[in-house]
């Protein structure tokens, strides 16, 4: 006799920000359909842009927490932590959990995140080392943290700048090494990752841009970290921090559509019909070309959940999705940075900065005509969110450009106070 297997009308696997998004999509809509979510993590659900704050010990774990109990129970939602999806059978509406459990679906949300790259540098598997990707990783790195005299971060992208920030101000002795000829070359021009740099020198960390690692050992306190010029870096605490990518190994055979990531459509549905992805694992609509790219960011994850849960509800009021805009916040040593939009100038555009390296500040603002297509600012006042919406709403500045690039922040509220009322 054939086993029964546990039915669902949603099942949403993930418990991040658009897995949240999407429930409160299908509920608006669909308040009794039965909906279960699974997660393979043990903990309730919790943004990834908290962990640098349990590293450094300002947030505790327990306190991170986007969503309690009682919020499932309310929204009528089966939640299944430490339950990750092992396979799914998309032809025949069923997905198998690493447990041995099977669930069978109507409709599918797929927003499982990413996981970390681990680079294929030789020896990296005798050695002992640390990821920032789970609440896991964030309380063990702050455990680590404590004993570090001599660490040492691969990447120099936000992850690894929040963690060398967290080990500087702990007293350890830290070496960030990154490939690319500057830190956080994917949110700023050199002039901007400079000052970034140049505030993590003054806080006496060593920055080591344009070197690569080619070898790590085991060595009686840690690692050896051996670069491509020759040079050797003794760590005590490695931490690789080389970038992300979607979490998939799920696909293998379900026949859904992957490149850089899984590939929808503006509504966020898959190449299967009754299956839709959202979040750093799919890979949508992009603002400003024809292709489609994967935005892993929060902005990006919570408006594609919503957009997802909307579907899968049927909702009448869905609207298309945008595209992806990158925005991205960062502090430093006292410092902020803030990233929005596209860094390409497009074609007739024009680039407007205000650089003062002798106070850390900088600003580059990008216009196509009289539009906003991006802003980047070190120690500039301006707010990030309001930026985005200028740019998704194509608002045109032309009469007020002067005004906006002398005061992004006060003209931009102004703008918002106007117009989204």
């Amino acid at each position: 006799m054939d086993r029964v297997i546990e039915q669902t009308k949603y099942l949403i696997v993930g418990s991040s920000h658009a897995a949240l998004e999407a429930i409160n999509a299908i509920r608006m809509h669909d308040a009794e359909g039965s909906l279960t979510v699974v997660t393979r993590d043990a903990h309730l659900p919790y943004s990834p842009t908290v962990l640098p704050y349990v590293v450094s010990g300002k947030s505790a774990p327990e306190r991170v927490f986007l969503r309690d109990e009682d919020f499932f129970e309310r929204n009528n939602v089966s939640f299944r932590r430490s339950a990750g999806l092992a396979v799914l059978h998309a032809d025949a509406n069923t997905a198998q959990l690493a447990d041995g459990s099977t669930l069978g679906y109507e409709k599918l949300l797929l927003a499982t995140g990413a996981s970390p790259v681990i680079p294929p540098i030789p020896g990296i598997d005798s050695v002992d080392y640390h990821v920032l990707r789970t609440l896991d990783d964030a309380t063990g790195l702050n455990a680590a943290i404590a004993g570090a005299n001599n660490a040492v971060v691969l990447g120099g992208g936000l992850v690894g700048m929040h963690a060398a920030e967290n080990l500087v101000k702990a007293g350890a002795k830290v070496t960030i090494v990154e490939m690319g000829p500057t830190v956080l070359g994917g949110y700023f021009d050199a002039a901007a990752s400079g000052l970034i740099e140049a505030a993590f020198r003054e806080a006496g960390a060593t920055v080591l841009t344009g070197s690569r690692v080619v070898g790590l050992a085991k060595s009686a306190t840690g690692a050896t970290v051996t670069l491509a010029n020759g040079d050797t870096l003794a760590a005590d605490l490695l931490l690789v921090a080389t970038g992300v990518k979607p979490d998939v190994g799920y696909l293998n055979g379900s026949g859904i559509a992957f490149e850089q990531g899984i590939v929808v459509d503006d509504q966020m549905r898959t190449s299967i019909d009754n299956v839709w992805a959202a979040g750093d694992c799919a890979q949508a609509k992009h603002f400003f070309a024809p292709r489609k790219q994967v935005n892993a960011i929060l902005p990006s994850a919570t408006e594609q959940g919503r957009i997802a849960g909307m579907a899968m509800a049927e909702d009448p009021g869905i609207k298309a999705y945008a595209g992806g805009v990158p925005l991205n916040t960062y502090h430093f040593f006292g410092r902020h940075a803030i990233s929005v939009g596209s860094s390409e100038v497009p074609e007739g555009g024009d680039v407007v900065t205000r650089f003062d390296e002798a106070n850390g500040r900088y600003l580059k603002i990008i216009f196509d005509g009289g539009r906003l297509t991006g802003i980047f600012g070190i120690n500039e006042y301006f707010d990030g969110g309001i930026m985005w919406q200028l740019i998704v709403r194509r608002i045109d500045l032309t009469e007020i450009r002067d005004r906006f690039i002398e005061n992004p922040l006060e003209v931009g509220r102004e703008i918002m106070s106007r117009t989204w009322r």
